[in-house]
């Protein structure tokens, strides 16, 4: 079909517009204009200002977190595998594969708190453990899990705030003590987190350590009951409280030295505890801890059962997204664990590259002795 149609008028011939492909051309223009920038947007090219999982990746590098090819949080940690064993009560709560077989393979990672891979067991408050459970049916469980009970802020603009806070400053190298002030007065939780930091005991090894979910995640069973749900690992080893002077002996690698030792004796073992909210409970807050009076069921054992540095580990190329779940498992509402899942894909990234280009090693081979 003609773009432009001939009509005669007055003798002449004239081009007539009433099909002029301009308007279609600017309304084109305007809606590929339109994708490109929201690309851009999502993307973090522009609107610096605005929370991004690339500009929150570049915040948590600028407090001293930038070592390439290292995880961006919790960076020092070794690799471990073993499996888990459902209770009968595993599957009341949910449907999910796991919850179904007789033994399920796990990999996971035991770490501690920072971001310098280099850094001292002994110094370290926080202490996680990430695990990938994978069922006979090629589902994956997937759960990055620390040993505060709660988060200190409520929101990922909060967190970002905190974090912010946290980068040093040239003139003394250290966080501008003002600036953690100012979070510690802005946020109660934050308050209410420092002073579980002060007075949580240190226990004397991975393997006597509670990890928590802190994320509230839904279970559905096969009746179709859905409820919200938090979990945790508890030790089986019996806990071991570590003092000033003890920490000061242990050593800074104190933690892997003494799981190394453990495993030689037979499988490090936690109970699967998972709570069951009331209709009072935040689902969406983990700077909330619910109450310790709810309903608690036992769902399974943990067994782990060797380990290998994270180097050459096969947990060194998982990126522990909290949001790779099985079918039975949906993640809340909760907004810093959306947050997390994308910050997580951000630094995984980064860490592949870096590792692909030589980077890591470069860097690795500064810190040698």
């Amino acid at each position: 079909m003609p773009l432009f149609k001939f009509t005669r008028h007055g003798g002449q011939a004239r081009g007539s517009q009433a099909h002029s492909p301009l308007p279609w051309i600017a309304l084109i223009a305007l809606i590929l204009g339109a994708v490109a920038l929201g690309f851009a947007w999502l993307a973090g090219w522009i609107g610096r200002d605005r929370l991004t999982a690339q500009n929150f990746t570049d915040t948590i590098e600028a407090t001293g977190a930038n070592h390439p090819g290292f995880r961006r949080a919790h960076s020092k940690g070794v690799c471990v595998s073993g499996w888990f064993e459902p209770s009968a009560q595993a599957p009341q709560l949910s449907h999910a594969r796991m919850f179904e077989q007789q033994r399920v393979p796990v990999l996971g990672r035991l770490s501690i708190g920072g971001g310098n891979p280099h850094g001292a067991d002994n110094n370290a408050r926080v202490r996680s453990i990430a695990l990938q459970l994978s069922s006979d049916d090629g589902q994956q469980w997937r759960m990055a899990m620390n040993s505060f009970p709660f988060l200190a802020v409520a929101t990922p603009e909060a967190f970002y705030e905190q974090t912010r806070a946290q980068i040093p400053d040239p003139a003394t190298g250290k966080p501008d003590p003002a600036k953690l002030a100012a979070i510690q007065e802005k946020y109660p939780s934050a308050r209410a987190f420092t002073q579980w930091a002060k007075t949580a005991p240190w226990t004397d090894s991975w393997a006597s350590t509670e990890f928590n979910s802190v994320n509230s995640f839904w279970f559905t069973n096969a009746q179709g009951q859905r409820r919200a749900v938090r979990w945790r690992w508890q030790p089986q080893a019996t806990p071991r409280e570590l003092d000033a002077a003890s920490r000061e002996q242990a050593g800074v690698d104190f933690l892997s030295q003494d799981l190394q030792q453990r495993l030689a004796q037979g499988p490090v073992r936690w109970n699967l505890v998972v709570t069951l909210a009331s209709s009072q409970d935040a689902i969406s807050d983990p700077s909330m801890p619910w109450p310790a009076e709810r309903e608690q069921v036992v769902a399974g054992v943990l067994n782990i059962e060797q380990m290998q540095p994270q180097e050459q580990g096969s947990c060194n190329d998982l990126n522990f997204d909290p949001l790779i779940l099985p079918k039975g498992v949906e993640g809340s509402d909760d907004p810093i664990l959306a947050a997390r899942s994308a910050v997580y894909s951000q630094s995984f990234n980064r860490r592949e590259r870096e590792r692909a280009t030589g980077e890591a090693a470069r860097d690795n081979a500064q810190v040698q002795p």
